[in-house]
């Protein structure tokens, strides 16, 4: 095989490969029923065309067959007159008058026999297009049935190419829903832990910190003034129990020893308290 024949075949399948993706089996059925339709109207147009024909050459024989009855006549009055040369040629004329219409008569049985062969021929292929349309909508119910039979198989299992789209959009939707999740809930964590300053505050970390003890402290001092305000309205605890024998008493009372404890409190904050001044002052 040359190179040209083996282009020219690697072409023609390409192209048979691309008319078998593009084809429509319902438009070829319809496209050939309407070809068969075509078809039979020409054998239709053909007979009418024949039939007229045929009707032309019996109109001529009947103008024939009426001047074969007119020189018939005049032969008869040419002989009752003694005119027996005005006969002869009116017996001429009829002779040449029935010889064309026996050579019409031959024409019309051929048109006849024509004609009613492409009548057989229009009743058959008639009978082959009324076939072909039944299987015609049969086949296309049956592929349009197929179609849509795939089309929602393909919608169940997802292996449409539309439908794998449209799950790459959802795996991509979910990806970044969860990327964009992630990010605010490091940007909160972030926010809360002072991380990020703000810019429009000249507060640090360091000072939200102290502001938040602050605030908690305040609260606890509340909290302790409640407490002592519920428990002045509480009745008078009762008398301690007497120690028993060989027991010590404690040299130091509790309130003595709160007072201590308070004392050695307050010494450490004001302590801790000028340090800070110093360091703020230097």
């Amino acid at each position: 095989m040359g190179i040209l024949s083996r282009t020219s075949y690697v072409i023609r399948s390409k192209l048979n490969s691309l008319l078998n993706r593009a084809e429509d089996p319902t438009q070829t059925l319809d496209y050939s029923y309407e070809q068969m339709r075509d078809q039979l109207q020409q054998v239709k147009r053909g007979i009418a065309d024949l039939t007229t024909q045929k009707k032309r050459l019996e109109m001529q024989k009947r103008r024939l067959e009426e001047n074969v009855e007119k020189h018939n006549q005049q032969a008869r009055t040419a002989v009752q007159q003694d005119r027996e040369d005005l006969a002869r040629r009116a017996l001429e004329k009829k002779k040449a008058k029935m010889t064309q219409i026996e050579e019409l008569e031959r024409q019309i049985g051929d048109l006849q026999r024509q004609q009613d062969q492409l009548i057989e021929q229009k009743d058959e292929l008639q009978s082959r297009i009324e076939e072909f349309r039944t299987k015609k909508e049969t086949m296309k119910a049956r592929y349009e049935a197929a179609e849509a039979s795939s089309t929602v198989s393909e919608a169940m299992t997802s292996t449409g190419e539309e439908f794998e789209d449209v799950g790459l959009a959802i795996e991509r939707a979910e990806e970044k829903t969860e990327d964009m999740e992630a990010r605010a809930a490091a940007l909160d964590e972030l926010h809360e832990s002072g991380a990020f300053d703000s810019p429009i505050s000249d507060k640090d970390s360091i000072d939200r910190e102290l502001e938040s003890l602050s605030a908690d402290s305040g609260v606890e001092a509340e909290l302790e003034t409640l407490k002592s305000e519920v428990g002045g309205d509480e009745p008078e605890a009762e008398a301690e129990p007497e120690p028993e024998e060989g027991e010590v008493e404690p040299e130091i009372s509790d309130e003595e020893l709160d007072e201590l404890e308070d004392s050695v409190d307050d010494e450490e904050i004001e302590s801790e308290l000028a340090e800070l001044q110093e360091e703020e002052q230097n």
